[in-house]
């Protein structure tokens, strides 16, 4: 069974869902940084680092809105703009996944946007939590 959650704060800004719960799993588009509510192309950051964080947060909002969190990601694909920013960013990705990480894969980002450094697509456990 497929559902796709209404989010709030998480407009669409092209043909795709931003998450979609499918089978037990939540399939969560390449999210941008982003930060909800804020128009297209207003990027949070032009670091790679503040890139990478507001993407991870945006992943983290949206599992908490469907009743998760980020220990329920089994796997990630990150998409990089410039190769040479893979450790950057890996450190700060391990901010978000001390221990325990989701498998994962790092592609070059195909979109050519003004500033855009990654996107970072997830799929989670769909195990809400319930009565917190």
């Amino acid at each position: 069974m497929k559902h796709v959650p209404d989010l709030k704060g998480f407009a669409k800004f092209g043909p795709y869902s931003p998450a979609v719960v499918a089978n037990g799993f939540i399939f969560i588009a390449g999210q941008a940084p982003v930060k909800p509510g804020a128009a297209p192309g207003e990027l949070a950051g032009s670091t790679i680092q503040e890139q990478t964080r507001q993407v991870l947060r945006n992943i983290e909002a949206i599992l908490k809105e469907l009743g998760g969190s980020l220990e329920d990601v089994v796997k990630t694909t990150v998409f990089l703009a410039n190769p040479s920013d893979f450790r950057a960013m890996n450190d700060t990705y391990r901010e978000f996944f001390p221990s325990d990480p989701p498998a994962r894969s790092t592609a070059r980002l195909g979109a050519e946007v003004p500033g855009l450094l990654l996107s970072i697509e997830a799929i989670a456990i769909y195990s809400p939590k319930t009565g917190e």
